[in-house]
């Protein structure tokens, strides 16, 4: 963490806190107990297990920093709900999050209740708000970061019932509308530029230090490439083509058997569907293609006779040029970048510090945000990062070009 804003260090981070904390709340709404349990795969986790990491991070980071902590609301806890801290102890395996049918949902509640509680007399001290601000702050943020996976999480979770079942009746996937002409480019002439996290706001330490990067021109795209947009690569063979895939990707191809974006589906007598947030329903050929890898990204920047941007060109573009359509809220765009430290990047001393260092490697950088990215979450120097292969983020591009 680089920094707090004014709204956070003054009295209204209660309020920040009391908000963000509903949220989560909010998203599990409707949700069965067997809905809150579900792990379809290694890489997600269940919604309860999110509800119950995100109630722990404030109660090791933040209640365990007070000069006289409370005590241990269940002292397994610290090792149930650890994610990847290796400098707090013994962590529950990943895969097997599950498998934990105890603390139950309602258990897993009350204890957000009694943090919650806690936290709120912390947050009424000034003295206690003051100094324990940036890291509240940093749990917020932290929660944020969840809440997006919550979804991303429980749409693969549902998407594995034959039932189809609907989070919510409107799908946040298919609400963007984007042009169908011809894909439209924007020039950057390039230059000495700034990148990186520079004013006074949150930011992850990943977003910085700010240093300068020297940019050829480019081009980049008006908008972020539509359903339409990729089904005509598919309808070219795109899947089919070794020549359009990098190594690793036309591998992954034949591994996977991929025709398709993942969650698209489509029998031989009706047009194409998707599974989404609501459900089954009609793919929406305006909206953003979502839920694509970097190998797919990749390939289809070469179809297209383009690249994907440097992670450097999105972020001077972004600053430059807010009113490129769908930058933030639609899709996150992958980029050709890897996810590395920027000059002078120091992690955060302790155990917080691993929270995005040690990444850094077999990872590629995404930006801008999701029609799932809670709102305020997303800037132009925020750095999502995943490994190439992954696919149930919301995860789409934008194309390059040199000029």
């Amino acid at each position: 963490m680089n920094g707090t804003s004014s709204q956070t260090t003054a009295s209204g981070l209660a309020l920040d806190y009391a908000r963000v904390r509903a949220y989560s709340l909010e998203l599990v709404r409707g949700l069965s107990a067997e809905d809150c349990q579900l792990q379809s795969m290694n890489d997600a986790s269940p919604l309860k297990w999110h509800l119950a990491h995100t109630t722990w991070f404030f109660e090791t980071f933040v209640l365990a920093a007070l000069p006289e902590p409370p005590p241990a609301i269940d002292p397994a806890y610290k090792v149930l709900f650890n994610s990847y801290y290796v400098g707090i102890g013994e962590r529950h395996q990943r895969a097997e999050r599950g498998l934990l049918s105890r603390p139950t949902l309602e258990e897993v509640l009350h204890y957000r209740q009694r943090i919650d509680q806690l936290m709120q007399q912390v947050l009424s001290d000034a003295s206690q708000r003051h100094s324990l601000a940036a890291l509240v702050t940093l749990g917020l943020q932290h929660e944020q970061q969840h809440q997006e996976l919550m979804l991303t999480d429980l749409k693969h979770h549902f998407s594995c019932n034959p039932l189809m079942p609907a989070w919510r009746t409107n799908a946040p996937e298919q609400r963007s509308a984007i042009a169908t002409e011809p894909y439209p480019y924007r020039e950057f002439t390039g230059g000495l530029c700034e990148i990186g996290a520079s004013d006074a706001s949150f930011s992850y330490d990943n977003e910085g230090p700010c240093h300068r990067v020297w940019l050829e021109p480019f081009l980049l795209g008006e908008r972020n490439v539509s359903n339409a947009d990729y089904m005509a690569f598919i309808a070219d063979g795109g899947y089919q083509r070794p020549e359009l895939w990098l190594s690793d990707g036309w591998d992954w191809v034949n591994q996977r058997q991929a025709r398709a974006p993942l969650y698209w589906q489509q029998t031989a007598d009706e047009p194409r569907h998707a599974f989404t947030l609501a459900g089954r329903q009609a793919l929406k050929l305006e909206a953003p293609a979502c839920h694509i890898n970097l190998y797919e990204a990749d390939a289809y920047a070469r179809w297209a006779g383009a690249r994907l941007p440097t992670e450097a060109e999105w972020e001077h573009a972004a600053c430059n040029a807010p009113d490129l359509a769908g930058l933030f809220g639609e899709v996150w765009q992958w980029t050709n970048s890897a996810y590395l430290p920027y000059p002078g990047y120091q992690p955060a001393a302790g155990a917080v510090g691993e929270y995005n260092g040690k990444f850094m490697i077999n990872q590629m950088v995404l930006r801008g945000s999701s029609c799932a990215t809670p709102q305020g979450h997303s800037r132009p120097s925020y750095r999502n990062f995943f490994p190439a292969a992954a696919q149930w983020q919301f995860s789409g591009l934008r194309l390059a070009r040199n000029p």
